[in-house]
């Protein structure tokens, strides 16, 4: 199957090493595209909820299509969320076409677009971080309660339902955090003269121009991959939402059609470290417009 050709992929909020994360679904979707670059705009893999006994084949599929997609040259930026807050330290840190940033300006088409998770706007994450946690947790076994609830209500050949997005959109408090972290992301891109801005964070795809003081910011946020399965592309010229649920070419995609050899976190290490044969320090990469790591 010939892949779909794409400029740039945004994705965030994928949480692999957790239940409710959908790894099968997104190694469909990375199977059927050919980005020009990735970005990989936070909590990628859950490590505040990660544990030895819950790591299945999948989500290690994902990570060496990731490592793959490295390995052919294609520029790979890793912005690190809170869920995976402790790589922020090897900022700047760059191997082959691989590079940690805790934030990224890119300019395309001469229009600045700035690129960031979004967590440093959640005032729980800022003051209470064991709150946050906890809230993690409860939702990771809410994700779960709702699979089993979807089981269920197919085999009684209804649809699909979403707890968490019935209760996000029926509480008023969380539609009104939803509001304050695009209105303040919003006008601090504005502020910076930012015509895009792109976050994840809040499990929410959207796209949307807001009208601050300082002048219109489109606002763009991928969504995730544990109830919304959704991504950010650019391709010709304009940024769209793109949907694993309405995307039948991904879908039928068959993840095991080659036999996938088991292998241990030290020889994936070691096999990336020989594929990559690193040269970071002369690596430029090949993107529509200029692109600069802040």
């Amino acid at each position: 199957m010939a892949k779909r050709e794409v400029d740039i992929v945004v994705l965030s909020d994928i949480h692999l090493g957790t239940y409710g994360c959908h790894a099968k679904e997104l190694l469909q979707y990375l199977k059927s595209i050919k980005p020009k670059a990735l970005v990989l705009n936070g909590d990628i893999i859950d490590i505040w909820q990660f544990s030895k006994r819950y790591w299945p084949a999948t989500h290690m599929m994902v990570i060496k299509h990731l490592i793959g997609l490295v390995a052919k040259d294609v520029p790979v930026y890793f912005i690190p969320g809170n869920h995976d807050e402790m790589l922020r330290k090897f900022k700047d840190f760059q191997l082959g076409s691989l590079k940690i940033t805790n934030k990224l300006s890119l300019k395309i088409d001469g229009s600045n677009v700035w690129i960031f998770h979004g967590d440093v706007f959640d005032v729980v994450m800022q003051h209470s971080k064991w709150l946050a946690k906890l809230g993690a947790i409860g939702y990771d076994t809410l994700i779960l309660i709702n699979r089993f609830v979807n089981f269920i209500s197919e085999k009684l050949g209804r649809g699909k339902v979403s707890l968490s997005k019935k209760i996000k959109n029926s509480v008023k408090g969380a539609v009104k955090f939803i509001n304050n972290f695009e209105s303040t992301v919003c006008n601090i891109a504005a502020e910076n003269r930012y015509k895009y801005v792109i976050c994840g964070h809040i499990h929410h795809p959207e796209i949307k121009t807001v009208v601050t003081e300082n002048g219109a910011v489109v606002y763009m946020n991928s969504g995730d991959w544990i109830e919304n399965l959704t991504a950010l592309e650019y391709n010709d010229n304009k940024w769209s939402i793109y949907h694993y649920a309405e995307d039948e070419l991904a879908q039928a995609i068959d993840i095991n059609k080659k036999k996938q050899p088991k292998e241990t976190s030290k020889e994936l290490m070691a096999s990336l470290m020989q594929e990559l044969n690193v040269r970071s320090a002369n690596f430029k990469p090949d993107l529509p417009g200029s692109i600069e790591a802040a």
